[in-house]
């Protein structure tokens, strides 16, 4: 199976299959709204805003197995990032990435791009950089700030 087997669920209920995403540069990021790298939604939007017209797509993927960081139900995480954040960028109806639960497109990721610690995914905001095959390229710490990810993918969207 590749990437674009998989499918998900928005936050306003409708399935988005990833095969629509065919030919763009994907940044998938496991998301929450009361973690300490929250404000990241703010880079990631500038990316988002950056890079959408040449072929980059963001993905937010709310989670809340790291410290219950993400409690809201998907309308208020919907609303918390456009209020806060002005995202624009699809978020997407909040999963599990780790344990029995993990959603079949988080055990893909973490199976193409293990972590320096094992393949579990460590906090919020883990970020896989997917290029226009939809093959995993890279795989960044929640501490990697979304900007400094720019060059990465620049480099994918020139390719």
């Amino acid at each position: 199976m590749g990437l674009y087997d998989f499918s998900a669920k928005l936050n306003n209920g409708t399935d988005r299959s990833l095969s629509d995403y065919k030919g763009k540069v994907l940044l998938i990021v496991n998301t929450a709204s009361e973690c300490g790298f929250t404000p990241q939604y703010k880079g990631l939007q500038e990316l988002y805003a950056k890079y959408h017209h040449r072929g980059l797509e963001v993905l937010g993927f709310p989670c809340d197995q790291f410290g219950h960081q993400e409690p809201g139900s998907d309308a208020e995480i919907q609303s918390f990032c456009e209020l806060n954040y002005g995202v624009t960028f699809p978020i997407f109806s909040k999963i599990e990435v780790n344990g029995s639960g993990t959603h079949p497109l988080y055990k893909f990721l973490k199976n193409e791009k293990g972590g320096l610690l094992g393949d579990a995914i460590k906090w919020n905001f883990t970020k896989f950089l997917v290029d226009k095959q939809g093959t995993v390229v890279e795989r960044f710490a929640p501490q990697t700030a979304p900007e400094r990810i720019s060059a990465d993918i620049e480099r994918e969207l020139a390719k």
